[in-house]
């Protein structure tokens, strides 16, 4: 967790906006008095002595109010230059302030303060779940790689010492059935290995690999997908197609998997200077309460976050879920 810091308290501090107006009072006050004591006199028609007089008057009493304002706004540029400096890698690195500046300046130090301790607290969970996001999905590939290709692989190899030794002839039909076996278990790794990252993706576009990962999600499940894709898109990153392949990814794998649905729509579209992506069903909607983890959400949420875009989650119970991604080209990092 963060450090807390304690607001400091605003007693016996002077107030900026109080020294502000003291300073303007101050040249006010000065020039009534010079009027006063000072035997300037003003003629109809002016003269040019007294239009003179009036601008090196005027003229003074301005280069007093800048000075005195100046120095009263000291402090703020001081503030603004320490916050320059801040490093948002040094967690532990936070505006100082002094015990003689302006309330408004120590409020403003304190709620930096604290704005700095919420960043670094979601930048360690974010890390966190980076982490976990990542062994999760080595455990899972470890897992697949385990159970379905390795056992494969050790039956095929078994399969064939046998052969070797002479305890049985290899006959064709045999032979056969373990190319069979061989050529399931390439296939297996090359979807384990397009899960870690869609070759359509590279070879065909974003458009492309999403009608690829819609066919293939209809294929799975018995769901109908309906897909909407504009063909007149804005050029996009790599970083960026990624993202909302990804989103578009794990919300057909939610609607798969949890959302007990007939139909479901893709829709992937320009809005104004913007790309919105949706993903629509059908299904029976999501609970109040859903762990973030359950459904993906936060993966979602991170990813869209990484790109300057919002994710937004709209669902009833028995009223189907509507996800939606949005992301402006021009302010992606």
């Amino acid at each position: 967790m963060g450090t807390t810091r304690k607001r400091t308290s605003d007693a016996g501090r002077p107030s900026l906006a109080r020294q502000a107006i003291l300073a303007n009072a101050s040249v006010l006050a000065l020039a009534l008095v010079l009027l006063l004591v000072t035997p300037v006199t003003v003629s109809a028609p002016i003269r040019l002595v007294e239009i003179a007089v009036l601008i090196v008057g005027f003229g003074s009493l301005f280069a007093i109010n800048l000075a005195l304002v100046h120095r009263t706004l000291a402090p703020l540029r001081e503030l603004a230059a320490q916050t320059r400096d801040i490093d948002l890698r040094d967690p532990e690195r936070r505006l100082w302030g002094d015990p003689d500046q302006p309330s408004e300046l120590a409020t403003l130090t304190d709620a930096f303060n604290a704005m700095l301790d919420r960043l670094a607290d979601e930048r360690r969970a974010g890390a966190r779940a980076a982490l976990v996001a990542q062994e999760r999905e080595r455990l899972r590939i470890a897992r697949a790689l385990h159970d379905e290709a390795g056992q494969t692989l050790t039956a095929v190899a078994l399969e064939i010492e046998r052969g070797a030794g002479g305890d049985s002839p290899a006959s064709p039909q045999r032979m056969a059935a373990l190319a069979e076996q061989l050529h399931l278990t390439l296939a297996e790794i090359g979807r384990i290995a397009r899960e870690l990252r869609p070759e359509a993706l590279d070879d065909l576009g974003l458009t492309n690999a999403l009608i690829a990962l819609t066919s293939r999600i209809s294929r799975q499940g018995r769901l109908t997908v309906e897909r909407r894709l504009s063909p007149e898109l804005p050029t996009l990153s790599p970083e960026l197609e990624l993202v909302i392949y990804r989103v578009a990814q794990e919300a057909l794998t939610n609607v798969l998997r949890h959302a007990e649905a007939s139909r479901c729509t893709v829709a992937l579209a320009t809005r104004g200077e913007l790309v919105e992506l949706t993903v629509t069903d059908d299904g029976r909607g999501m609970p109040d309460q859903v762990a973030p983890d359950s459904t993906g959400l936060e993966g979602m949420r991170e990813r869209a976050m990484l790109a300057g875009g919002g994710l937004t989650v709209e669902s009833e119970p028995g009223g189907g879920t509507r996800v939606t991604l949005t992301i402006d080209p021009r302010e992606a990092p």
